[in-house]
């Protein structure tokens, strides 16, 4: 989105430096803050027993992190495993018929996991979709996936589909919402790309396929129709040089990332210090600076991950998925600043870029800008926290095409040269 820029080596190169004494110096006052806090009563529901040769307790505040790789670790480790193993087996005998074998084993876990009622909310909305796509009008897609998508976050309606999943377990509320939202944006694409298909519309197989992709069904990357039936649909599955060298690089890397923030939380505790504001009051400026900085790191960590552990599954299937988010410190423009590059990359593809045009003319590129962040506002779902983020990033990301148009002007353009 809107403006590139690349800052030269030597200016990267001395913000490296500067963050990294900051860091370092606020990241003393918060293990100061953790060390001397770890018994406070207060912070006995976020900082618990860790692992025991450490000898300290560890903060366990964010519960799908915990959910993650405690609770569901097995689980989760199992279905994926059966999903490398089944999609091998499959790319080995019958590639020709491989995303069918996907379909089969994504319906079948998502049915195991979420039960009967909640595999017929998601394969509802895929039939309205398709059938709405069989009209080839673009506009009636938008009109119908908004729609489509608001059932989920605007109530009553998102608690009246969710009433239907009978049962109850911690991350039940994370897997619905995440494989249904994802499930919308899945079938738009497909409606759109569909729209624009010259001969024919793709059939409700094809969509099912790109649906129950298990890898990518309940926390995404989305990745767009066009590319993913394009690449689940190649027969010759051919490998780069080196490529199972960096798949097998990347896992480590994501193994060793998950290891790290354990340790990390044995000594700094960045989750649960803010939920005491009277202890927060105490910090230095630069302790709390370094807080609220630690904290969008590991949100940009924990993306990572997710992320890149789904990345890695995909690439063995031999797709090329999105990629994981940029790390954060290294963003200094607006049009840089996202989490999950498949949700922009459809932004971009059926939004912004559809509206913006080549973002040159300020008028249309407001007007682009404020369609893509209030579809950004529904998807996240609509609150104050989510209207104040979507109203300062659609001001910042038009201000960097303001300064950029009044930059250009002949004076500036003619120094600029010089």
């Amino acid at each position: 989105m809107g403006v590139k820029a690349m800052l030269p080596s030597y200016e990267l190169g001395f913000y490296a430096l500067v963050v990294t004494c900051a860091v370092l110096y606020s990241g003393s006052g918060i293990f100061e803050a953790s060390r001397d806090s770890m018994n406070r009563k207060a912070f006995r529901d976020g900082i618990k027993p860790g692992w025991h040769y450490f000898g300290r307790k560890m903060d366990v505040a964010d519960f799908e992190w915990v959910m993650w790789f405690t609770s569901f670790r097995n689980i989760i480790i199992f279905a994926l495993s059966g999903h490398v193993l089944f999609g091998k087996i499959c790319s080995m005998t019958v590639p020709q018929h491989r995303a069918v074998m996907y379909m089969i084993y994504g319906v079948l876990a998502v049915l195991g996991s979420m039960g009967l009622l909640y595999l017929m909310i998601i394969l509802s909305h895929c039939l309205v979709l398709y059938s709405v796509a069989l009209a080839k009008q673009k506009w009636l897609c938008y009109v119908a996936g908004l729609c489509c998508l608001a059932s989920f976050k605007v109530e009553p309606f998102g608690s009246w589909q969710s009433g239907f999943v009978t049962g109850a377990f911690d991350l039940q509320d994370v897997l619905f919402y995440g494989g249904c939202t994802f499930t919308i944006m899945r079938c738009m694409s497909f409606a759109l790309e569909s729209a624009e298909k010259e001969e024919g519309i793709y059939s409700i197989f094809d969509l099912l396929k790109y649906n129950f992709y298990l890898p990518f069904f309940f926390f995404g990357p989305v990745m767009t129709f066009d590319q993913f039936h394009a690449q689940v649909s190649t027969r010759e599955l051919r490998r780069k040089d080196d490529e199972m060298k960096s798949i097998r690089v990347n896992a480590l890397l994501h193994v060793g990332a998950i290891v790290a923030v354990d340790i990390f939380f044995h000594f700094f505790y960045i989750l649960t210090l803010p939920s005491d504001l009277k202890f927060v009051n105490r910090l230095s400026d630069w302790s709390l600076a370094g807080l609220a900085y630690s904290n969008l790191v590991y949100d940009w960590v924990k993306a990572a991950v997710m992320f890149g552990v789904i990345n890695t599954i995909a690439r063995l299937d031999h797709l090329d998925p999105p990629q994981p988010p940029k790390c954060i410190t290294m963003l200094y423009i607006f049009a840089e600043t996202h989490f999950d590059r498949g949700i922009n990359d459809w932004l971009c593809k059926y939004v912004y870029d559809h509206i913006g045009g080549n973002h040159d003319n300020i008028l249309q590129e407001l007007v682009a800008s404020i369609t893509t962040f209030a579809i950004t506002t529904l998807w996240l779902g609509p609150c104050e926290v989510v209207y104040i983020w979507s109203l300062v990033n659609c001001f910042g990301l038009n201000f960097e095409l303001w300064v950029q148009k009044f930059f250009q002007l002949g004076p500036f353009a003619k120094l600029e040269v010089r």
